[in-house]
């Protein structure tokens, strides 16, 4: 009877050792990139993540960053610079970011064009998803 149980327990909570959170696969993919440019790759910072998001940019006289629409807590709603509500950023407080691969590099693509004025590398993009992963 107990290994009966113990079978149907391991059965049932197998899948929930494998369930991957927000971003797994994206970090994934950032981390095999960061090895690519940097063999000597050591894994994402969270740390490097935070710095990222709050760093500021001087951009056409004003000052830029990710906090610049997105707020200083990406747990709350944001608004662009036209004003246009944008959903919380952090997966803690919106399921759905960092769930489309396509999505989340368009955004990446555009955000740090606007306001580093270029594109952020796998190690930025790897370092910030992992950042944003640790709010609750």
């Amino acid at each position: 009877m107990k290994s009966a149980l113990l079978a149907m327990f391991v059965t049932l909570t197998l899948p929930l050792a494998h369930a991957e959170g927000p971003g797994d696969q994206l970090l994934a993919g950032y981390a095999e990139q960061a090895r690519q440019g940097d063999p000597g790759f050591a894994g994402f910072s969270a740390e490097r993540g935070k710095t990222l998001y709050f760093r500021e940019e001087q951009r056409d006289g004003k000052t830029m960053s990710c906090t610049s629409c997105h707020t200083a807590d990406p747990r709350q709603p944001g608004k662009t610079l036209a004003m246009r509500k944008i959903d919380p950023l952090a997966p803690a407080a919106n399921p759905r970011r960092f769930t489309d691969p396509k999505k989340v590099e368009k955004w990446f693509r555009r955000n740090c064009d606007d306001v580093f004025a270029r594109e952020c590398t796998a190690q930025e993009k790897g370092d910030f998803v992992t950042w944003i992963n640790t709010l609750k």
